[in-house]
């Protein structure tokens, strides 16, 4: 895994602009784009910056040949066929820039829109002008800020800037329908970040003067507009840092994660995967190594903290019952501060956080591949797909949610699954017809595991506790006619058992052995009914 490789997490910009920009204005807005880009890439330096636009006529070109020169890689979603699509060029000149451009990204060609056909988007009208919206919808659902070059005005145009903007902040399009719209989550929108750069249309165009100043810059989210010089808002900055320190800590640990690989394409494969899915492969195998490396580290701390807590009481309790009290009581000290410094550190290195969010992203992962070699896709105007991934868990979660727009980007057009794809994904990610293989085995085989793991540890802190009762019986009923070594020897099993018993208790129910039984064991039944599902289909 080449550290500087496209296994990195991208921060991807979407750009949407006005085709008639003022050109006395054109050295400046290139320099603002250089300024927005350059200062992305300062503040999150192990972030890789991508670019997503049409390159159409105007301010797509501009701020596309800005990127490009400062290396940052561009993506293009097409709203139809390239040949297609270069007939709205008129500028010959405009078309020269778009080949060159063009021909140093990645391409990724639209779907129709449905009720559209090829016939329909040939003649200029509505349908073809739904293309575009579509694709300003794809834009904005896949990517984590738009930039937008942008003379503040409201517009009916259908897929213009003006309703790529209002569908960025409130996943609505004026021009279009409510069925023509992908339905948005009730849930907070995480993605409503844009980078306004303010800018003046070519003079008569459109007849309205610009709502904001020439180039002036601002943040704009649903909760309002800041001056671009206070920064981005917290909540962002918060969320691209964690997506960087992914980048950081696969970039850390890469010759281990080279060495130990978690593949997902096993076993006979139907023909050779996409390169698009060796690189969700790779995502996955780092995500899914970081986060058994960090899962290792919380349960060596937590055995840790938890042994240092039984001692911590054997020196109590030879504190309370020696005459060279002292040294146990240093030692007592000494564990105590031992303690302590493994909690900070594991806090202060967030091994639980990274254990439980890299393991979120592995398996939105493990999904996403899965989807695409059975030819699901998520519709391109929809990010309904991505942010309903982990919507009930914490807030802070969102970094993953970003982090899936972006895996979303990349796709193979010339990959076509088929019937001997859709059973090697069931086989896999599923289980095969007697429950063998895939998510199926490993929850039920993680069930019965962990449900007898766990019954051992509760038996053996039973009889931690009963051994602690009865060398308390035995105190009561033997009394005096007990040897004084053998009454020290049952006072220290009154006092050392029943504390081991309630450690052992405090250590399950920190490592959540309980929950993790019953969410293995919903998950084994899911997987069954899907099982179940499948064997009754009779089409793929």
């Amino acid at each position: 895994m080449d550290p500087t490789g496209d296994s990195l997490i991208r921060l991807s910009i979407g750009l949407t602009a006005h085709r008639d920009l003022a050109a006395h204005e054109e050295p400046a807005l290139r320099a603002a784009v250089r300024g927005f880009l350059e200062g992305l890439r300062r503040d999150f330096p192990h972030l890789p910056l991508r670019l997503v636009t049409a390159l159409a006529e105007g301010g797509d070109q501009l701020a596309a040949e800005e990127a490009v020169a400062l290396g940052v890689e561009l993506l293009v979603p097409l709203p139809m066929e390239q040949a297609e699509y270069e007939r709205d060029f008129e500028d010959p000149q405009a078309l020269r820039r778009f080949r060159e451009l063009i021909a140093k990204a990645d391409v990724r060609v639209l779907p129709m829109m449905r009720g559209s056909s090829l016939e329909d988007i040939v003649r200029r009208g509505e349908d073809r002008n739904r293309q575009y919206a579509q694709q300003g919808m794809f834009v904005s659902s896949h990517c984590q800020v738009l930039l937008a070059l942008w003379d503040g005005n409201p517009s009916t145009a259908t897929g213009g800037t003006a309703q790529a903007v209002e569908f960025h902040l409130h996943n609505v399009m004026s021009s279009l329908s409510v069925d023509q719209v992908a339905p948005n989550l009730l849930a907070d929108d995480e993605s409503d970040l844009i980078y306004h750069i303010g800018c003046s249309r070519r003079v008569g165009s459109k007849g309205m003067p610009p709502r904001i100043a020439p180039l002036a810059c601002r943040w704009l989210t649903v909760a309002g507009a800041s001056d671009a010089s206070a920064g981005m808002p917290a909540h962002y900055r918060h969320v691209f840092g964690q997506m960087e320190q992914f980048n950081l800590d696969m970039q850390r640990y890469s010759a281990r994660i080279l060495a130990e690989p978690s593949p997902l394409f096993e076993g006979e494969l139907p023909g050779e995967p996409p390169a698009s899915a060796r690189i969700l492969e790779r995502q996955f195998s780092a995500a899914d190594w970081l986060a058994l490396h960090f899962q290792h580290r919380v349960r060596g701390s937590l055995l840790c903290t938890h042994v240092i807590a039984a001692l911590m009481g054997i020196a109590f309790i030879a504190f309370s019952d020696s005459r060279s009290g002292r040294w146990y009581a240093g030692a007592f000290l000494a564990l105590f501060v031992l303690g302590l410094l493994l909690a900070m550190m594991a806090r202060r290195r967030q091994w639980q956080r990274k254990y439980l969010d890299y393991r979120g992203l592995a398996e939105g992962l493990r999904v996403q591949l899965h989807w695409r070699m059975a030819g699901v896709e998520i519709p391109a105007n929809s990010s309904l797909g991505y942010d309903s991934f982990l919507q009930k868990q914490d807030v802070d979660l969102s970094w993953i949610r970003h982090a899936m727009r972006g895996v979303g980007l990349l796709q193979d057009s010339q990959f076509e699954s088929g019937p001997g794809w859709l059973a090697w994904v069931i086989r896999h990610w599923v289980g095969d017809a007697q429950g063998n293989g895939g998510q199926l085995e490993y929850f039920r085989t993680g069930s019965r595991h962990r449900a007898r793991a766990f019954w051992l540890t509760s038996r053996i802190g039973d009889l931690a506790l009963l051994g602690g009762l009865l060398g308390a019986t035995a105190l009561v009923l033997g009394g005096a006619r007990l040897s004084s070594p053998v009454q020290q020897s049952l006072v220290l099993a009154m006092g050392l058992l029943p504390l081991l018993s309630g450690i052992r208790e405090a250590y399950s129910y920190k490592k959540a052995d309980k929950e993790l039984i019953k969410q293995f064991r919903f998950m084994c039944r899911l997987f069954e009914s899907c099982r179940e599902r499948l064997a009754r289909s009779r089409s793929d």
